[in-house]
């Protein structure tokens, strides 16, 4: 019997080899291709990263950790990453990432803002944001770098890629002027107010504006400006005038400009310059007369209705303005006077002489030795408002207070209330003088006397007898038969007006006539004066022709005397049938 394990250790086979193989590992390959794609990635995704902003907002309203975008013209270039507190608690601090080819955009004058919905005067804006949610807008600078940024509460009136022209004004006070302003130009749309700041003398303010492409190729170095908010009203002698801008500027206020033609040679480039705002455009008129010269006037009684800035006018026109006026006290005899100070504006005379021109003061004293007066004059019955109005008026004296004065005296008179006051004055003076008791006693007396003699027997018979007489139809014959005479009588001026003219040609004619005849009576009459002589027979036989002439006249005089006493005497002779001789 064979073995069997012998067997089996013959068979079997030998022991395996083990051999260490060198070098590294196929197991490690994945491990190590992992980290070699994760550490690019990670290479990749630092490189690509853009740099991280802070910007500081006083609230965080509306903005979202991860999910507030930060946007340029509707592109977004970032995301808010972080939101924190200040260390006082004053404010936000927001920490966004910015895309890395947005880069260039971070500079000293970059703004941030946040774009929600707003409502204002001028109009909604954001309404986009009530359903995307709420984002920051950025606006690039120009400038160095720079990581950290202050951010807007209100959006820019305008961007910095709208082409234009900043300019700087200044005024005594803002008024109506608010950030985003109009700024008109004939009327039409021409840019807006940027903001505003306080003077560094504390007295007066800078406005800044922005003035759009191509209306500010129309602002130069002698451009006006001048304020037009809210209502302007003014009352007249042609009556009540209301002008505005329009209904923006009379809601949130507005700046008007204009550029006059000249022919000196002005400035384009406006940069650095600083241009006055004037309360409106009568203002620019007023001050354009730079030349002024004080005088004081001393008017009596009430001065009420006087104010400063008041007119002084001469025929009508405007020559100077009331600057001052107040009341003293002179405590030796105590009375008061009212001293007012005016300037007259020279420059609003225009000198026509050909001779030497005088100073002002000068012309003016010879114009008061001529009857130049100052008197009180009210502007508007509605108002009450006085003006001073310079005339002339010869016969009035010159009244003067006199004294030490600080200015020359203008001569004043009585306005002319004050000189009908006066006259009132003296009507009641007057009249207090009278009598009046008397006055009222004897009227009294007359009217007694009057009522008794209306209630009187023999006024009543009186009337009843004159009620009668009217009453008695002769008095009604005599006037109708006077009324058939007029009608008779207006008949024949008709029929004569009807004649009227015919009659004046024949009297004209007849007149000629007579002319002629005359001229040639008086050349008769000559001829007649070289014959008629003392010694002539023609004068002797003229002169017996006379007297028997005078006899032929008597005889016929006797004749038409006895006619009239006697007609029947051309039938029956001087003496009738059955009459004695």
């Amino acid at each position: 019997m064979t073995d069997i394990s012998s067997e089996s250790n013959e068979t079997s086979p030998p022991p395996p080899t083990i051999k260490k193989r060198s070098g590294p590992s196929m197991v490690w390959l994945i491990p190590l291709v992992t980290a070699i794609i994760g550490g690019w990635l990670v290479v990749k995704t630092i490189s690509e990263k853009g740099p991280q902003v802070i910007i500081t907002f006083k609230t965080a309203e509306g903005i979202e950790v991860g999910k507030t975008k930060i946007k340029y013209k509707e592109v977004e270039i970032g995301v808010v990453d972080s939101v924190l507190f200040s260390s006082d608690f004053s404010s936000i601090i927001l920490k966004a990432t910015i895309a890395k080819e947005a880069k260039s955009f971070l500079r000293r004058d970059t703004n941030f803002w946040v774009v929600k919905p707003r409502l204002s005067l001028r109009g909604a804006s954001g309404l986009s944001t009530l359903v995307s949610g709420s984002y920051i807008e950025i606006e690039p600078g120009l400038g160095s770098p720079r990581m950290e940024f202050v951010g807007l509460d209100e959006p820019p009136v305008v961007k910095a890629d709208v082409a234009g022209k900043k300019i700087v004004l200044l005024a005594k006070k803002l008024g109506s002027i608010d950030t985003g302003s109009p700024i008109y130009y004939q009327g039409i749309l021409a840019g807006e107010v940027l903001g505003y700041e306080l003077g560094n003398d504390r007295k007066s303010v800078f406005i800044h504006g922005f003035i759009k492409t191509p209306f500010d190729e129309l602002v130069q170095s002698n451009t006006r400006f001048w304020n037009v908010s809210g209502v302007d009203v003014s009352v007249a002698s042609e009556g009540i005038s209301v002008r505005t801008e329009s209904i923006q500027s009379l809601l949130f206020g507005g700046i008007a400009f204009e550029t006059p033609d000249s022919l000196e040679r002005v400035k384009e480039d406006v940069e650095g310059l600083v241009f006055t705002l004037y309360n409106d455009y009568q203002s620019i008129h007023e001050q354009s007369f730079t030349r002024k010269i004080t005088f004081i006037l001393f008017f009596e009684g009430s001065v009420r209705g006087l104010n400063i800035g008041a007119p002084v006018e001469f025929k009508g026109i405007k020559i100077g303005a009331v600057v001052d006026m107040r009341l003293e006290f002179n405590n030796s005899d105590a009375s008061f006077r009212i001293p007012i100070l005016i300037e007259l504006e020279p420059e609003r005379v225009i000198e026509r002489s050909e001779e030497e021109v005088a100073s002002p003061y000068q012309t003016l004293k010879k114009l008061v030795e001529h009857g130049l007066r100052a008197q009180l004059r009210t502007g508007s019955l509605l108002t009450g408002q006085l003006y001073v109005d310079l005339d002339m008026h010869p016969d009035a004296p010159i009244r003067l207070v006199g004294g030490e004065l600080p200015y020359p005296e203008l001569p004043t008179m009585q306005g002319s209330l004050d000189q009908m006051a006066s006259s009132v004055k003296g009507i009641l003076n007057k009249v207090e003088q009278l009598d009046l008791n008397k006055i009222a006693t004897e009227i009294t007396g007359a009217l007694e006397g009057i009522n008794q003699l209306a209630n009187s027997q023999q006024l009543r018979g009186a009337l009843e007898g004159a009620n009668k007489l009217l009453n008695a139809p002769e008095i009604h014959e005599a006037i109708f038969g006077l009324k058939g005479s007029l009608e008779e009588f207006q008949k024949i001026l008709h029929k004569f007006d009807q004649h009227a003219e015919p009659m004046m040609v024949n009297v004209e004619k007849a007149i000629a006539v007579g002319n002629k005849t005359l001229e040639k009576a008086q050349v008769t009459m000559g001829m007649l004066n070289g014959v008629l002589k003392s010694d002539s027979p023609f004068q002797f036989r003229f002169n017996q022709m006379t007297e028997e002439l005078a006899e032929t006249a008597r005889s016929i005089r006797t004749l038409v005397d006895l006619l009239e006493r006697n007609p029947k005497a051309v039938i029956f002779g001087k003496n009738p049938p059955g009459e004695k001789k």
